[in-house]
Protein backbone atom coordinates (compact mmCIF):
# COMPACT_ATOMS: atom_id res chain seq x y z
CA UNK A 1 0.00 0.00 0.00
CA UNK A 2 1.09 3.40 -0.74
CA UNK A 3 1.42 5.56 2.03
CA UNK A 4 3.55 8.58 0.87
CA UNK A 5 2.58 10.74 -2.58
CA UNK A 6 4.94 12.54 -4.91
CA UNK A 7 3.70 15.64 -6.48
CA UNK A 8 6.01 16.87 -9.41
CA UNK A 9 4.07 20.18 -9.86
CA UNK A 10 5.68 22.47 -12.64
CA UNK A 11 8.61 20.60 -14.03
CA UNK A 12 10.70 23.99 -14.71
CA UNK A 13 13.75 25.56 -13.66
CA UNK A 14 14.40 26.93 -10.43
CA UNK A 15 14.54 30.73 -11.34
CA UNK A 16 11.10 30.08 -13.05
CA UNK A 17 9.46 28.25 -10.10
CA UNK A 18 10.20 31.47 -7.89
CA UNK A 19 8.57 34.05 -10.26
CA UNK A 20 5.57 31.28 -10.13
CA UNK A 21 5.90 31.45 -6.34
CA UNK A 22 5.78 34.85 -6.22
CA UNK A 23 3.15 35.55 -9.05
CA UNK A 24 0.47 32.79 -6.95
CA UNK A 25 1.51 34.27 -3.71
CA UNK A 26 0.16 37.34 -4.69
CA UNK A 27 -2.91 36.22 -6.38
CA UNK A 28 -3.76 34.31 -3.06
CA UNK A 29 -3.74 37.29 -1.00
CA UNK A 30 -5.35 39.27 -3.45
CA UNK A 31 -8.38 36.26 -3.66
CA UNK A 32 -8.25 36.19 0.01
CA UNK A 33 -8.58 40.57 0.18
CA UNK A 34 -11.73 40.25 -2.57
CA UNK A 35 -13.85 37.45 -1.46
CA UNK A 36 -13.37 38.34 2.48
CA UNK A 37 -13.81 42.19 1.43
CA UNK A 38 -17.12 40.44 -0.41
CA UNK A 39 -18.67 38.85 2.58
CA UNK A 40 -17.55 42.27 4.89
CA UNK A 41 -19.64 44.24 2.49
CA UNK A 42 -22.87 42.33 2.69
CA UNK A 43 -23.00 41.92 6.14
CA UNK A 44 -22.04 45.29 7.08
CA UNK A 45 -23.91 47.46 4.72
CA UNK A 46 -27.63 47.47 4.84
CA UNK A 47 -28.63 48.15 1.27
CA UNK A 48 -26.88 44.82 0.43
CA UNK A 49 -29.00 42.51 2.34
CA UNK A 50 -30.49 41.05 -0.35
CA UNK A 51 -30.96 37.41 -1.78
CA UNK A 52 -28.48 38.03 -4.85
CA UNK A 53 -25.62 39.30 -2.62
CA UNK A 54 -26.53 36.40 0.32
CA UNK A 55 -25.58 33.94 -2.72
CA UNK A 56 -22.60 35.74 -4.08
CA UNK A 57 -21.22 35.68 0.28
CA UNK A 58 -21.66 31.96 -0.06
CA UNK A 59 -19.81 31.86 -3.35
CA UNK A 60 -17.06 34.00 -2.06
CA UNK A 61 -16.30 31.53 0.70
CA UNK A 62 -16.38 28.01 -1.83
CA UNK A 63 -13.76 30.17 -3.52
CA UNK A 64 -11.73 30.98 -0.41
CA UNK A 65 -11.84 27.49 0.65
CA UNK A 66 -10.67 25.95 -2.58
CA UNK A 67 -7.93 28.28 -3.46
CA UNK A 68 -6.62 27.73 0.30
CA UNK A 69 -6.99 23.74 0.08
CA UNK A 70 -4.82 24.03 -3.42
CA UNK A 71 -2.20 27.01 -3.02
CA UNK A 72 -1.02 27.67 0.80
CA UNK A 73 -2.38 24.05 2.53
CA UNK A 74 -0.50 22.55 5.03
CA UNK A 75 0.19 19.69 3.25
CA UNK A 76 2.18 20.32 0.76
CA UNK A 77 0.84 22.79 -1.48
CA UNK A 78 1.59 24.40 -5.03
CA UNK A 79 3.55 27.14 -3.31
CA UNK A 80 5.70 24.48 -1.64
CA UNK A 81 6.19 22.27 -4.51
CA UNK A 82 7.38 24.97 -6.44
CA UNK A 83 10.11 25.96 -3.77
CA UNK A 84 10.86 22.36 -3.63
CA UNK A 85 10.41 21.22 -7.18
CA UNK A 86 8.93 18.05 -5.47
CA UNK A 87 6.43 17.54 -2.44
CA UNK A 88 5.83 14.78 -0.39
CA UNK A 89 2.37 13.86 0.83
CA UNK A 90 0.30 11.11 2.91
CA UNK A 91 -1.86 9.45 1.37
CA UNK A 92 -4.55 10.44 3.39
CA UNK A 93 -3.12 13.84 2.92
CA UNK A 94 -4.11 13.64 -0.71
CA UNK A 95 -7.43 12.01 -0.34
CA UNK A 96 -8.68 15.18 2.18
CA UNK A 97 -7.18 17.53 -0.70
CA UNK A 98 -9.03 16.01 -3.14
CA UNK A 99 -12.02 15.79 -0.99
CA UNK A 100 -12.17 19.59 -0.15
CA UNK A 101 -11.01 20.02 -3.84
CA UNK A 102 -14.37 18.18 -4.71
CA UNK A 103 -16.79 19.72 -2.10
CA UNK A 104 -15.86 23.63 -2.76
CA UNK A 105 -16.32 22.60 -6.67
CA UNK A 106 -19.56 21.17 -6.16
CA UNK A 107 -21.10 23.23 -3.72
CA UNK A 108 -20.01 26.45 -6.10
CA UNK A 109 -21.69 24.47 -9.11
CA UNK A 110 -25.29 24.74 -6.89
CA UNK A 111 -24.71 28.22 -5.82
CA UNK A 112 -24.72 29.42 -9.04
CA UNK A 113 -27.92 27.03 -10.01
CA UNK A 114 -29.37 29.08 -6.96
CA UNK A 115 -27.88 32.45 -7.85
CA UNK A 116 -29.73 31.61 -12.03
CA UNK A 117 -32.95 31.01 -10.15
CA UNK A 118 -33.05 33.95 -7.84
CA UNK A 119 -31.87 35.91 -10.95
CA UNK A 120 -35.17 34.70 -12.94
CA UNK A 121 -37.42 35.34 -10.49
CA UNK A 122 -36.21 39.04 -10.11
CA UNK A 123 -36.86 39.60 -13.99
CA UNK A 124 -39.62 37.60 -14.92
CA UNK A 125 -41.71 37.50 -11.65
CA UNK A 126 -40.66 40.77 -9.79
CA UNK A 127 -44.00 41.57 -8.30
CA UNK A 128 -43.99 38.08 -6.17
CA UNK A 129 -40.08 38.39 -6.03
CA UNK A 130 -39.74 39.61 -2.41
CA UNK A 131 -42.33 37.27 -1.71
CA UNK A 132 -40.89 33.89 -2.48
CA UNK A 133 -37.23 34.66 -2.47
CA UNK A 134 -37.81 34.99 1.87
CA UNK A 135 -34.77 34.81 3.84
CA UNK A 136 -36.31 31.52 5.11
CA UNK A 137 -36.02 29.87 1.44
CA UNK A 138 -32.80 31.51 0.82
CA UNK A 139 -31.20 29.65 3.99
CA UNK A 140 -32.79 26.67 2.73
CA UNK A 141 -31.60 26.75 -0.96
CA UNK A 142 -27.54 27.65 0.61
CA UNK A 143 -27.98 24.56 3.19
CA UNK A 144 -29.11 21.93 0.53
CA UNK A 145 -26.38 23.47 -1.94
CA UNK A 146 -23.75 23.19 0.90
CA UNK A 147 -24.83 19.67 1.45
CA UNK A 148 -25.22 18.30 -2.15
CA UNK A 149 -21.52 19.55 -2.37
CA UNK A 150 -20.57 17.54 0.54
CA UNK A 151 -22.92 14.27 0.11
CA UNK A 152 -20.96 14.58 -3.68
CA UNK A 153 -17.62 14.37 -2.73
CA UNK A 154 -17.91 12.57 0.54
CA UNK A 155 -19.30 9.42 -2.34
CA UNK A 156 -16.38 10.28 -4.71
CA UNK A 157 -13.78 10.33 -1.88
CA UNK A 158 -15.35 6.82 -0.63
CA UNK A 159 -15.27 5.15 -3.97
CA UNK A 160 -11.26 6.61 -4.40
CA UNK A 161 -10.13 5.12 -1.12
CA UNK A 162 -11.67 1.75 -1.73
CA UNK A 163 -8.89 1.35 -4.34
CA UNK A 164 -6.29 -1.02 -3.76
CA UNK A 165 -3.01 1.17 -4.18
CA UNK A 166 0.80 -0.20 -4.73
CA UNK A 167 2.46 2.38 -7.14
CA UNK A 168 3.78 4.12 -8.59
CA UNK A 169 3.37 6.89 -6.16
CA UNK A 170 3.94 10.08 -8.46
CA UNK A 171 1.43 12.56 -9.42
CA UNK A 172 2.41 15.19 -12.29
CA UNK A 173 0.49 17.42 -11.13
CA UNK A 174 0.21 20.48 -8.37
CA UNK A 175 -2.58 19.03 -6.24
CA UNK A 176 -4.02 16.11 -6.09
CA UNK A 177 -7.27 15.11 -8.53
CA UNK A 178 -9.68 12.65 -9.47
CA UNK A 179 -7.90 10.81 -12.33
CA UNK A 180 -4.29 11.28 -11.56
CA UNK A 181 -5.17 9.56 -8.09
CA UNK A 182 -7.08 6.91 -9.76
CA UNK A 183 -3.60 6.61 -12.09
CA UNK A 184 -2.05 4.92 -8.72
CA UNK A 185 -4.52 2.34 -8.48
CA UNK A 186 -3.16 -1.30 -9.03
CA UNK A 187 -7.26 -2.33 -9.07
CA UNK A 188 -9.46 -2.37 -11.83
CA UNK A 189 -10.59 1.43 -12.16
CA UNK A 190 -13.13 1.71 -15.10
CA UNK A 191 -16.08 0.72 -12.29
CA UNK A 192 -15.59 3.73 -10.25
CA UNK A 193 -14.96 6.15 -12.64
CA UNK A 194 -18.69 4.84 -14.48
CA UNK A 195 -19.85 4.66 -11.12
CA UNK A 196 -18.71 9.15 -10.32
CA UNK A 197 -19.33 9.23 -14.43
CA UNK A 198 -23.22 8.10 -13.61
CA UNK A 199 -23.42 10.50 -10.45
CA UNK A 200 -21.74 13.75 -11.84
CA UNK A 201 -22.39 13.87 -15.36
CA UNK A 202 -26.64 13.95 -14.54
CA UNK A 203 -26.36 16.62 -11.67
CA UNK A 204 -24.02 18.46 -13.93
CA UNK A 205 -26.51 18.35 -16.62
CA UNK A 206 -29.48 19.37 -15.08
CA UNK A 207 -27.73 22.29 -13.13
CA UNK A 208 -26.68 23.59 -16.37
CA UNK A 209 -30.25 23.09 -17.87
CA UNK A 210 -31.75 24.78 -14.51
CA UNK A 211 -29.23 27.21 -15.48
CA UNK A 212 -30.11 27.59 -19.11
CA UNK A 213 -34.06 27.70 -18.89
CA UNK A 214 -33.28 30.15 -16.84
CA UNK A 215 -31.74 32.59 -18.55
CA UNK A 216 -33.46 31.62 -21.63
CA UNK A 217 -36.89 32.85 -19.61
CA UNK A 218 -34.91 35.85 -18.91
CA UNK A 219 -33.80 37.39 -22.39
CA UNK A 220 -37.03 36.72 -23.67
CA UNK A 221 -38.26 38.72 -20.99
CA UNK A 222 -35.91 41.53 -21.44
CA UNK A 223 -36.51 41.78 -25.24
CA UNK A 224 -39.75 42.18 -24.73
CA UNK A 225 -39.52 45.53 -22.46
CA UNK A 226 -40.23 48.42 -24.17
CA UNK A 227 -37.34 51.33 -23.11
CA UNK A 228 -33.84 50.15 -23.80
CA UNK A 229 -32.66 51.70 -20.57
CA UNK A 230 -34.87 49.10 -19.00
CA UNK A 231 -33.51 46.43 -21.12
CA UNK A 232 -30.07 47.80 -20.00
CA UNK A 233 -30.45 47.89 -16.42
CA UNK A 234 -32.56 44.12 -16.49
CA UNK A 235 -29.32 42.89 -18.43
CA UNK A 236 -26.67 44.64 -16.13
CA UNK A 237 -28.22 42.99 -12.85
CA UNK A 238 -27.40 39.50 -14.56
CA UNK A 239 -24.35 40.08 -16.88
CA UNK A 240 -22.14 39.22 -14.13
CA UNK A 241 -23.33 36.16 -12.71
CA UNK A 242 -23.90 34.92 -16.32
CA UNK A 243 -20.04 35.78 -17.11
CA UNK A 244 -18.90 33.77 -13.61
CA UNK A 245 -21.26 30.81 -15.07
CA UNK A 246 -19.52 30.98 -18.43
CA UNK A 247 -16.05 31.14 -17.14
CA UNK A 248 -17.14 28.05 -14.46
CA UNK A 249 -18.71 25.45 -16.62
CA UNK A 250 -15.64 26.34 -19.70
CA UNK A 251 -13.11 25.62 -17.68
CA UNK A 252 -14.94 22.39 -16.20
CA UNK A 253 -15.85 21.49 -20.35
CA UNK A 254 -11.85 21.84 -21.21
CA UNK A 255 -10.41 19.75 -18.05
CA UNK A 256 -13.04 16.98 -17.99
CA UNK A 257 -15.44 16.70 -20.75
CA UNK A 258 -13.22 17.50 -23.77
CA UNK A 259 -10.96 14.11 -24.76
CA UNK A 260 -7.55 14.46 -23.22
CA UNK A 261 -5.76 12.01 -25.68
CA UNK A 262 -3.08 14.35 -27.39
CA UNK A 263 -3.12 16.92 -24.72
CA UNK A 264 0.51 17.90 -23.29
CA UNK A 265 0.40 17.86 -18.96
CA UNK A 266 1.36 21.35 -19.09
CA UNK A 267 -2.17 22.22 -21.19
CA UNK A 268 -3.84 20.52 -18.48
CA UNK A 269 -2.23 22.14 -15.22
CA UNK A 270 -2.78 25.13 -16.77
CA UNK A 271 -6.72 24.53 -17.55
CA UNK A 272 -6.91 22.94 -13.82
CA UNK A 273 -5.28 26.81 -12.92
CA UNK A 274 -8.23 28.14 -14.72
CA UNK A 275 -10.61 27.12 -11.84
CA UNK A 276 -8.43 26.30 -8.94
CA UNK A 277 -6.58 29.68 -9.13
CA UNK A 278 -8.15 31.88 -11.54
CA UNK A 279 -11.93 32.07 -11.17
CA UNK A 280 -11.58 32.52 -7.14
CA UNK A 281 -9.73 35.59 -8.10
CA UNK A 282 -11.78 36.71 -10.64
CA UNK A 283 -15.04 36.17 -9.26
CA UNK A 284 -15.34 39.06 -7.01
CA UNK A 285 -14.10 41.15 -9.39
CA UNK A 286 -17.15 40.29 -11.51
CA UNK A 287 -19.03 41.62 -9.45
CA UNK A 288 -17.94 44.38 -7.75
CA UNK A 289 -16.44 46.15 -10.97
CA UNK A 290 -19.54 45.56 -12.80
CA UNK A 291 -22.44 46.39 -10.29
CA UNK A 292 -22.98 49.61 -8.87
CA UNK A 293 -24.53 48.95 -5.80
CA UNK A 294 -21.36 47.03 -4.32
CA UNK A 295 -19.04 49.96 -5.56
CA UNK A 296 -21.33 52.87 -3.49
CA UNK A 297 -21.31 49.87 -0.48
CA UNK A 298 -17.31 49.79 -0.54
CA UNK A 299 -17.36 53.82 -0.25
CA UNK A 300 -20.01 53.44 2.31
CA UNK A 301 -17.93 50.94 4.26
CA UNK A 302 -14.79 53.65 3.69
CA UNK A 303 -16.30 56.54 5.38
CA UNK A 304 -17.62 53.94 7.92
CA UNK A 305 -14.02 52.72 8.72
CA UNK A 306 -13.10 56.27 8.92
CA UNK A 307 -14.98 57.37 11.15
CA UNK A 308 -14.06 54.83 13.89
CA UNK A 309 -10.79 55.61 13.30
CA UNK A 310 -11.43 58.57 13.98
CA UNK A 311 -13.72 58.21 16.72
CA UNK A 312 -11.04 55.72 18.33
CA UNK A 313 -7.96 58.00 17.65
CA UNK A 314 -9.75 61.20 19.54
CA UNK A 315 -10.72 59.14 22.33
Amino acid sequence: MITKIQLLGFQSSKNVNYVLFTIFLLIYFLTLCGNLLMVTLVTHVRDLHQPMYFFLTQLSIADVLLTTDIVPNIVPSLLHVLLHKVGIISFVGCIAQFFIFAFCEGSELFLLTVMSYDRYLAICNPLRYTTIMNHNLCLKLVIISWLLGFSLSTVEMASTSSLQYCGPNTIDHFFCDLMPILELSCSDTSGIQLEIMLMSVPVLFCAFIIIIMSYSYIIFVVLNIPSSTGRQKAFSTCSSHLTVVSIFYGTLFGVYILPTKGQSLNIKKFLSLLYTVGTPLINPLIYSLRNSQIIKAFGHLKVISCKRYKTIYTS
